[in-house]
């Protein structure tokens, strides 16, 4: 299998649940974007690369079996620190135009069962991240 940085690995993870839905919005984009552009994570990622790297991971959904192989990539890409991290960035995105679809949903307990997230980290996490949209 090919393996992916840990930078492409946390875009992908991005890139699946703004995704996930059918469409990708604006504000789900312009998420993106800043969390790539501003978090420490992403210290030496060059934002030039966000759209190449995002499309790489689209042309793997678009295959069979595409989810699985992008969700094998992350997996394998992420050391244990980065996975919670990863989930944060997952909810960021999800929550950034202020409604979850189902499909987001799914996608994101797919993902915390892949990065084995403990379910009361998972709902923690979910937790905080909701909480910075309360009110927007």
């Amino acid at each position: 299998m090919q393996t992916i940085s840990q930078h492409a690995a946390l875009v992908y993870v991005m890139v699946i649940v703004s995704a996930s839905d059918g469409s990708m919005s604006e504000s789900e984009l312009h998420t993106i974007g800043d969390l790539t552009k501003y978090l420490p994570v992403f210290r030496g990622f060059d934002e030039r690369r966000l759209v190449q790297v995002s499309q790489e991971c689209a042309a793997i959904l678009a295959e069979p079996d595409g989810f699985n192989a992008v969700l094998g990539l992350i997996g394998e890409s992420l050391p244990e620190p980065l996975r919670e991290t990863a989930y944060w960035l997952a909810l960021e995105v999800a929550l950034s135009d202020f409604r979850l679809a189902p499909e987001e949903v799914r996608v994101l307990e797919l993902l915390r069962h892949a990065l084995h997230i403990d379910n009361l980290v998972g709902e923690a996490l979910a937790r905080g991240a909701r909480a910075r949209y309360h009110g927007a």
